[in-house]
């Protein structure tokens, strides 16, 4: 039975996973594989001026311990990389230098006898007391400031202002599997297993690292336990697996501890978001400045674009938005889920609910006020919206229309309830990416992309994709990705993988059809020799004219007369050059969320959500409906648990393990009723899709942040919000 787009099939790996036959990473097994460990700094900044390794080196099973004395020295490794080129330490947990043995036990045991010997510097480590003292102007050339209008003026035009500080903290991700690295030589051929979002970057930056040539390079990631954006850039332990490879002419394998990913591959940076909003008393928008700091390293600048929803959400004629960064001795930070427009939709559309109240009014009716009709920064169309509908529905499906506007007035017993809402948004975005299409002489169907599987139903995707193109049934097809060897697509991330591959899929499949079908017509054999493309049906995998169905022979078969070959066809899609100046793209929702605390212990909790997104067409309504509870979750994260404990004394991290670092488990997410508008933005791609992966998690902080005013009275505007914040 064929499927269509938009039915939930179910997940073509999950059997595989829920019996343990998905192979991650780190569970391939390599004759004469080589196990590593990572040595990491124990100072934020300075040099190393000994390493005593000759304990390690004598200890049982040890092949090889590399530092940056013994190095291999490298062609051009990024900056953000710390591949022992040199004895410089530029944070706590800095990698610098690996323990290879015969066994991890092995290796770990000779690991804790290296004695490391440092010249301290003193650390960048103070955060406000880098924020630069002036700024460059309202619509300077700085990058991450874009502004239009006169701010002064709409502000002094304003009867009812908010100026308020928003913080949200460093926040690490943990994905189930941790970061793992295979890599192996062959002469100048290096191979890598990696947990990866981006192979095919990953492929690129190896080259470029090692000096090889990208054709000598292949990379492999089956499954991914998951990355959330951790997973997306290159790190130090991928290059110094493939360097320890090298030097022992070894397959090595290097996989992070939990604690060894807090620092070396990235997080969340911190943001102070200094909002400034102005309204009429009516609640038309005069004017929005909005001022971000964040954290990068002193070794690369990372910009956290949190300002980019308030260029988009709303129609305000004044608007100023910029960002600057702070260098700190701490680990170059890096994407996480819904990078900048998490935090930045937790700054705005609290601001938004502070306005609402200052003048009294619904905070859903002060942003239907200033719904934005086009995009407000370059007035062109978007090249779809329906964010009405999204707030009509889930208003409705919350019951907003009882709420009462006092806060604290809603009660359950002891705990007090709060109703809060927001507007969601992210980015929808589209890259160049290639798909095969196989017609294969056993009667199945190969759909094949250079791809990630991330948990983001990948497999399932080109599957379900293939079969509706072809008519076939999905059982019938196979999905393969993960592999540098396949066509070429984007990383997985910021939510771009549907949008961008599945078009390739499409006209691969067209390609493929058409090749296999001339094959028939040409074939004096064939029940439709001789007719014309448009008198000729394909249906599950069966070839026949359409006057004469019964007339039919499957594919299988024609292929058998022809050698037994295969038919196939590549396609390498790319979006329209001139979107950017036709059409502004991003994806909408409305999120509204209910909390009860207890005023005694002060204690939120999330009792239920509802969302509904506009986001183009829906590929699989199961994963659809999964991406977006997983952002509401990570949202509930983002508002109540997560927080990266520093020591700013010396940049160490507090809490780097899964006990201290809270990250919200099944007890503390309620109820969520999740839904999509399933409109096909077709200016987007010719299946209307846009990506769903991120948009779940923004302008959920905020709806709960807002909630637990409506609850309690409190602002907490310093994330996450805890129980000694509301008692305070």
């Amino acid at each position: 039975m064929s499927v269509n787009v938009g039915d939930p099939l179910s997940r073509i790996d999950g059997k595989l996973k829920v019996t343990g036959a998905a192979k991650f990473t780190a569970e391939f097994q390599i004759s004469n594989l080589a196990h590593a460990v990572m040595l990491q700094s124990t100072i934020p900044n300075g040099r190393i001026t000994s390493m005593d390794t000759s304990r390690a080196e004598r200890a049982p099973g040890v092949v090889a311990v590399i530092t940056s004395s013994n190095a291999l020295k490298l062609a051009a490794p990024e900056s953000r990389l710390s591949v022992l080129q040199d004895a410089q330490v530029h944070y706590n947990n800095q990698p610098i230098g690996v323990v290879v043995a015969e066994t991890l036990h092995h290796a770990a045991y000779a690991a804790s006898l290296v004695r490391v010997t440092y010249e301290d510097t003193p650390p960048k480590l103070d955060f406000v007391a880098g924020f630069p003292t002036s700024y460059t102007g309202e619509h300077s050339n700085e990058p991450g400031d874009v502004g239009w209008g006169d701010v002064d003026e709409g502000l002094r035009q304003a009867d009812v202002k908010v100026d308020e500080l928003y913080t949200t903290p460093i926040q690490h991700h943990n994905p189930m599997e941790p970061h793992a690295t295979i890599a192996e030589w062959n002469d100048d051929q290096l191979t890598v297993r990696d947990s990866s979002q981006n192979i095919s970057g990953r492929k690129a930056e190896l080259a470029k690292t090692f000096g090889i040539s990208p054709d000598n390079v292949r990379v492999i990631a089956l499954f991914v336990g998951g990355g959330f954006g951790c997973k997306g850039p290159g790190w130090s332990h991928v290059v110094l697996c493939a360097l320890a490879a090298r030097q022992t002419k070894r397959p090595v394998r290097l996989v992070l501890e939990r604690p060894q990913m807090f620092g070396p591959i990235g997080a969340r940076p911190m943001t102070h978001q200094q909002l400034t909003i102005g309204a009429t008393r009516e609640g038309k928008l005069t004017a929005i400045r909005h001022v971000v700091h964040a954290n990068t390293s002193v070794i690369e600048n990372y910009l956290e674009n949190s300002a980019f929803s308030t260029r988009v959400m709303y129609a305000c004629d004044n608007v100023s938005t910029i960002h600057r960064l702070v260098q700190l001795n701490m680990g170059t930070p890096t994407f996480m889920r819904a990078p900048g427009v998490a935090t930045g939709t937790f700054a705005l559309e609290m601001g938004m609910d502070e306005l609402a109240y200052k003048l009294n009014m619904d905070p859903l009716e002060l942003r239907l006020i200033n719904y934005a009709e086009v995009d407000p920064h370059s007035k062109l169309p978007f090249t779809g919206k329906h964010l009405r509908e999204c707030y009509t529905r889930a208003a409705e499906q919350f019951g907003w229309s009882k709420r009462s506007h006092e806060v604290g007035s809603m009660r359950d017993g002891q705990e007090r309830i709060g109703w809060g809402m927001a507007t969601e948004t992210y980015p929808a975005r589209r890259q160049p990416s290639g798909a095969l299409i196989r017609f294969q002489p056993d009667g199945r169907v190969l759909v094949a992309s250079g791809t990630q599987e991330i948990g983001n139903g990948m497999y399932t995707v080109l599957t379900e994709v293939a079969a509706a193109a072809l008519a076939m049934p999905a059982n019938l097809v196979d999905a393969r990705l993960g592999d540098t060897v396949l066509p070429q697509a984007p990383i997985s991330a910021g939510s771009m993988s549907t949008a961008s591959v599945t078009p390739a899929v499409q006209a691969a499949a067209a390609t493929a059809k058409e090749k296999l079908l001339n094959l028939a017509i040409s074939d004096m054999e064939s029940p439709i020799h001789g007719l014309g493309m448009d008198e000729v049906g394909f249906d599950g995998g069966k070839i026949f004219p359409k006057a004469s169905p019964q007339k039919s022979e499957s594919f299988a078969d024609l292929l058998a007369r022809h050698g037994n070959q295969p038919v196939e066809a590549i396609a390498k899609v790319q979006p329209d050059p001139n979107m950017k100046e036709k059409f502004a793209a991003h994806s909408f929702g409305a999120v509204f969320a209910e909390v009860a605390v207890d005023p005694r212990v002060g204690m939120p909790r999330v009792r239920r959500v509802v969302a509904v997104f506009d986001v183009g067409k829906i590929v699989n309504e199961k994963l659809a409906r999964s991406q977006f509870i997983g952002g509401i979750v990570w949202g509930i994260g983002l508002a109540l648990h997560e927080d990266t404990y520093v020591d700013w004394r010396n940049g160490r991290i507090a809490n780097a393990n899964l006990a201290e670092y809270h990250v919200p488990t099944n007890a503390d997410v309620g109820e969520i009723d999740v839904s999509a508008i399933d409109i096909p933005d077709t200016n987007m791609n010719p299946l209307g899709v846009r990506g769903i992966g991120e948009i779940g998690i923004t302008g959920t902080g905020a709806a709960i942040a807002n909630a637990v005013f409506h609850a309690t009275g409190k602002r907490i505007r310093q994330l996450p919000i805890t129980p000694d914040k509301l008692l305070s």
